[in-house]
């Protein structure tokens, strides 16, 4: 650039004055101090300012200087050269400055996004540590509180190496909430930062940043600055994580609570009814015994039966609800065969009901499948009880095992009046009964009783074994409850023949 300056006003010399001839070296220094750093930028233009007096003021050859003609203009160029210089520095200082602060912002904006897209914020300690260590260029550590034992003391994870010196003020900056070493005010012959990970309410871990002697003193300040917001949002996020649980673990146990409240109301209502008729029916054995026929005596022990069997499906209901909601809940999972599932209960409602209204019918060569057989069973039994209840004394009831695509559908149908629109996802919920039906040798409160957890239970048992139930109306009347249940792959053939063996 300096070379093509020189050209340039040697090709112009005598054709232009010497004061235009200056502009071109005053242009020729304001590019160089584009790129030059300030001292030499300023020492180029003084000696730029020199050979110009040599090379072209008059007397030529010599520095000698008239004060009266050229004085001023040297002085000016020189001059108007240093501010130009000074300028461009200064420039360039800020651009310098504002590309810094745009590569931490997009640091701790990266950060952020680290945190927010993992589940635990503990797992984005590994990027806290990295921009850490980019910062200085020496690796950094942390100390991240997880948990406070019932017990006392405290369960950290650290990520990177310390000292045992170096872990001691780690602790003591987690347990003070502040940072120690060079810049902060505390301990600064410190040959590192000890930063807090700090949240709005506590500390929940500290950093580990050696600082080495070439960032010291001038870029101390905004390094620590920016380094403790690094901390900070670590500190908001794992005070945030913390937080949520907790508000997720008191939501669960509100829920538990209730629940069980709920459970305990309802059981406490509904068992009254029918354990009132057994005393009643038992009393009456017992005390007018002989004052009562073969008959009578038969109808009040039929009466005891069947209550003690209301009974005994509202405690089974009640508790495998109650076991389904439970967090750790495990299914005893095996490859079962829908013909046998269909047949158990089948077994079962004729043994309750000896007048064959209950029909079966399996389509051939269903795959098996992978559930839960006897929590199927108790789902088929609590339907086809419903069907029995709510579908009059003379309209039958059917099972049907089919295969639609990629699902097998166990559903129990029957002919009775049906349910209404408003009620269809509803009487799915706990503790819904439904409307009062009536229905041929159907009183309305007889179809009321119970709990209403039968339909709550049996949607449970299908979600639980990977399927979903759902209420459908049948064309010509009645109601088809249907448990599609997925159909995985078969097991190999010697699996298949060990799970026939232990149905």
């Amino acid at each position: 650039m300096w070379v093509g300056a020189w050209l340039v006003m040697w090709m112009l010399d005598g054709r232009i004055d010497l004061a235009n001839l200056g502009m071109i070296l005053i242009l020729a220094c304001a590019l160089a101090a584009l790129w030059l750093p300030l001292a030499a930028s300023m020492l180029s233009c003084a000696a730029a300012v020199l050979v110009f007096n040599f090379a072209f003021v008059p007397p030529r050859g010599a520095l000698a200087v008239d004060l009266r003609q050229h004085a001023l203009l040297l002085l000016t160029m020189l001059a108007v050269s240093w501010i130009v210089s000074l300028l461009m520095a200064r420039q360039r200082q800020l651009i310098a400055s504002e590309r810094l602060s745009g590569l931490r912002t997009e640091q701790l904006h990266s950060l952020c996004e680290s945190l927010r897209e993992a589940e635990d914020p503990r797992r984005g300690a590994v990027h806290l540590r990295e921009a850490l260590s980019q910062l200085t260029g020496t690796p950094a550590t942390l100390l991240i509180r997880v948990e406070t034992p019932p017990a006392g003391g405290d369960a950290v994870m650290e990520i990177g190496e310390a000292t045992p010196d170096e872990r001691a003020g780690l602790w003591l900056s987690l347990r003070l909430a502040r940072p120690m070493g060079p810049g902060t005010g505390r301990h600064e012959e410190q040959p590192a930062w000890y930063l807090p990970l700090r949240g709005r309410r506590a500390s929940l871990g500290a950093a580990l940043v050696p600082v080495p002697l070439a960032h010291l003193p001038a870029k101390t300040p905004a390094l620590l600055s920016h380094a403790q917001a690094l901390c900070d949002q670590m500190g908001l996020a794992l005070e945030r994580h913390a937080a949520t649980q907790a508000a997720a673990a008191a939501r669960d146990e509100a829920h538990a609570q209730q629940l069980n409240n709920t459970l305990l109301a309802a059981i406490s209502h509904d068992y009254r009814t029918p354990l009132a008729t057994i005393l009643g029916a038992a009393s009456s054995l017992l005390d007018q015994a002989d004052r009562l026929s073969a008959g009578q005596q038969r109808r009040l022990a039929a009466v005891i039966v069947d209550e003690a069997g209301q009974l005994a499906r509202l405690t089974d209901n009640t508790l495998q609800l109650a076991r389904l909601g439970a967090p750790s809940m495990a299914l005893h999972l095996e490859w079962e065969s829908a013909e046998e599932i269909v047949g158990t209960v089948l077994r079962r409602c004729r043994q309750r009901d000896p007048s064959s209204r209950v029909k079966a019918r399996v389509e051939p060569g269903l795959p098996l499948l992978r559930c839960d057989a006897v929590l199927l069973a108790q789902l088929l039994d609590n339907l086809v009880d419903n069907a029995l209840k709510y579908g009059g004394d003379a309209a039958p009831v059917e099972i049907l095992a089919r295969r639609i695509d990629d699902r097998v559908v166990l559903a129990v149908r029957d002919r009775g009046p049906g349910v209404s629109a408003a009620w269809r996802e509803r009487i799915f919920t706990v503790f819904q009964r439904g409307e009062a039906v009536a229905g041929p040798g159907l009183e309305g409160e007889a179809a009321r009783r119970g709990a209403g957890v039968g339909l709550a239970v049996c949607r449970a048992i299908a979600r639980a074994n990977g399927g979903e139930l759902t209420l459908r109306n049948r064309s010509r009347g009645g109601s088809s409850f249907e448990c599609a249940l997925p159909v995985i792959a078969a097991p190999a053939e010697p699996d298949r023949e060990r799970s026939g063996a232990v149905s």
